[in-house]
């Protein structure tokens, strides 16, 4: 993309989860701040599907992504031109779930049962050939993170490969992304990893309760996995030819996030849109303050963060090579948000 390129597009995704950016797109103001500019700023979740496939990958240099860490560092591994300009973490209900009366409500009570690991997806994405099984990738390190509460390993449980979730791709129903479910109800299984609101009222809808609340426990980096942190990325070409373009999409999503902190109630509205849950799951799903916190940032905290999601997935065959974390790392948009968003308050 040449410097002297005009721009009349801007491409964006998101996960269906909260996240600044949609809550930015819900409220008008992404449209709102390109308009005299011309530019029409466009979400390939409503994209045709030769377009809505760019949320898997980094091929669309007019695109900006809030998304989970597994595509965005498999692409980068394997040399996708992106660069990281924000981190955002949001609870959002990782859970271990059990059948009624089982024992497992306890990170110690994990050691010797079986648990659902999802199977490597059928159909691998170029731009991320390992980083393309989400649901396997998830599901592995969320039972990593609870064991180590108990001082265990993934040696102490059994593992049972179920579907891969990838059904789910397109469709409406994220819930069925936790395929082991179905497994847990026959009882071939004893717990299975799920994370975020559909899934939760998948999980009910079965009549399975939660057994394990990883959320409830004070150490974040139990907790490290797809969308915590998740990643805002870019394509490096947009950064050399339209920096201000990327600093005034972030400065939207900051204000966003400004304006969730004192409206859950019209944020939950948002968020039914958002994640295609009910009333129940989304309060289940988003709690406990998660609202004051939406802020994208590029703090040492959770760049760390990131860098042991990024091991784990090194470690564990879901990056093709590994990655030099700092190199991808660009703090100028967000800097230069921040900056805009101070300069249109004292105006």
């Amino acid at each position: 993309m040449p410097k002297s390129s005009a721009l009349h597009e801007i491409w964006f995704t998101r996960c269906p989860v909260p996240t600044a950016t949609g809550i930015a797109h819900a409220l008008g103001w992404l449209k709102d701040e390109f308009a005299a500019d011309g530019i029409r700023v466009a979400t390939i979740q409503d994209a045709p599907p030769e377009l809505s496939r760019h949320h898997y990958d980094h091929e669309l240099p007019t695109l900006i992504r809030e998304g989970g860490s597994l595509l965005a560092l498999a692409a980068r591994a394997q040399g996708a031109p992106t660069r990281l300009i924000g981190l955002t973490w949001i609870d959002e209900a990782q859970t271990l779930i059990v059948r009624p009366g089982s024992r497992i409500r306890e990170p110690r009570y994990l050691e010797g049962a079986r648990v659902a690991l999802p199977a490597y997806v059928e159909r691998e994405l170029p731009a991320h050939v390992r980083g393309s099984s989400i649901a396997r990738g998830m599901s592995l390190q969320g039972i990593k993170g609870a064991l180590s509460l108990a001082g265990l390993s993934l040696d102490a449980v059994e593992f049972v490969e179920v579907g891969s979730g990838q059904q789910a791709r397109g469709g409406q129903n994220l819930g069925d992304l936790w395929a082991g479910l179905d497994e847990l109800v026959a009882g071939r299984v004893d717990a299975v990893y799920v994370k975020g609101a559909s899934a939760v009222e998948a999980a009910k809808r079965r009549g399975l309760q939660v057994g394990i609340d990883l959320d409830q426990f004070p150490d974040r980096r139990t907790r490290v996995n797809n969308g915590t942190p998740r990643p805002i990325t870019v394509h490096a070409s947009l950064l050399e030819s339209h920096f201000d373009v990327v600093a005034r999409f972030l400065a939207q999503t900051l204000r966003a996030a400004d304006w969730a902190k004192d409206n859950l109630q019209a944020l939950y509205t948002i968020l039914k849109r958002e994640t295609r849950a009910g009333d129940e799951g989304v309060t289940t799903a988003y709690r406990d303050g998660f609202h004051r916190n939406l802020h994208p940032d590029l703090s040492a905290e959770r760049l760390e963060l990131l860098r042991i999601q990024k091991t784990f997935m090194w470690v564990h065959g879901f990056l093709d090579a590994d990655l030099d974390l700092e190199a991808w790392v660009d703090t100028r948009p967000l800097a230069a948000a921040h900056e805009l968003l101070r300069q249109r308050e004292v105006a």
